[in-house]
């Protein structure tokens, strides 16, 4: 696949997330909610799949993985990454805010399904897994195959981001309008700064160690709930 053609892999992430629900429900002969709670597994093995086909799709194109994403060593000050992680956290939490509201009238809504408790070595051995695949599969395709390849500067911010925000909607996987679009709403503001950012500074770093901080928690809290016996409905009921 030639540089040019690269934004063509921005919809693989939702198509594959959408399968690989699909097929393991077919499987486990259960329905696609009833497996939502191994969403960060799903995640991570998908994550590894990216990885594995933007190094492909790199080496293709006579590059590496950090050309495609256009990695400098040594080119970024610690001051860009910590405001770069607030601004994603302020805007990130902001967006889900939003979304809340505007969809389920509740400004606090938080998706149960996200931190539902897991096998428990699952889910220690996932608080590194999932913040550290995730960075590389995301950015690396949004920012690298997505606003790196694309010569408009706004096509080259607003179809990256919106898919970006888009494969959040089938992480997990669940046949519901509301939590589609809140999903999609959460999400989409955070997206279209990080591209615009990156089309600005062209450094990935600071997006990527602020994108892993927040999966990270996620990852966190998912460990807690498995480990901690009754803490996920309390969580729920606050």
């Amino acid at each position: 696949m030639k540089s040019n053609a690269l934004p063509l892999l921005l919809p693989v992430r939702s198509i594959i997330f959408i399968l690989v629900f699909v097929i393991c429900a077919w499987i486990t002969k259960t329905d696609v909610g009833q497996i939502g709670h191994w969403w960060s597994i799903i995640a991570v093995l998908v994550n590894i799949l990216t990885v594995l086909l933007l190094v492909y799709v790199a080496h293709k194109n006579g590059k590496t993985f950090g050309q495609l994403i256009n990695y400098q060593k040594g080119s970024t000050r610690w001051t860009a990454i910590v405001l770069v992680l607030l601004g994603i956290l302020v805007i990130g939490m902001a967006g889900m805010y939003l979304a809340g509201f505007l969809i389920y009238d509740n400004l606090l809504y938080a998706p149960p399904v996200m931190i539902a408790p897991i096998a428990k070595w699952i889910a220690i051995i996932n608080v590194i897994l999932l913040p550290i695949s995730t960075t590389f599969a995301e950015d690396g395709l949004y920012l690298g195959c997505g606003v790196n390849q694309i010569k408009n500067k706004h096509v080259a911010i607003l179809v990256p981001a919106f898919f970006y925000a888009l494969q959040h909607c089938f992480i997990p996987t669940l046949f519901d309008g509301r939590f589609i679009l809140y999903r999609f709403l959460s999400f989409l503001p955070l997206t279209i700064i990080l591209c615009w950012y990156y089309y600005k500074k062209r450094n990935p770093v600071p997006i990527m160690v602020g994108h892993a901080v927040i999966d990270l928690a996620t990852a966190a809290q998912i460990a807690a709930t498995s480990i901690v016996p009754g803490l996920y409905e309390t969580m729920c009921g606050m």
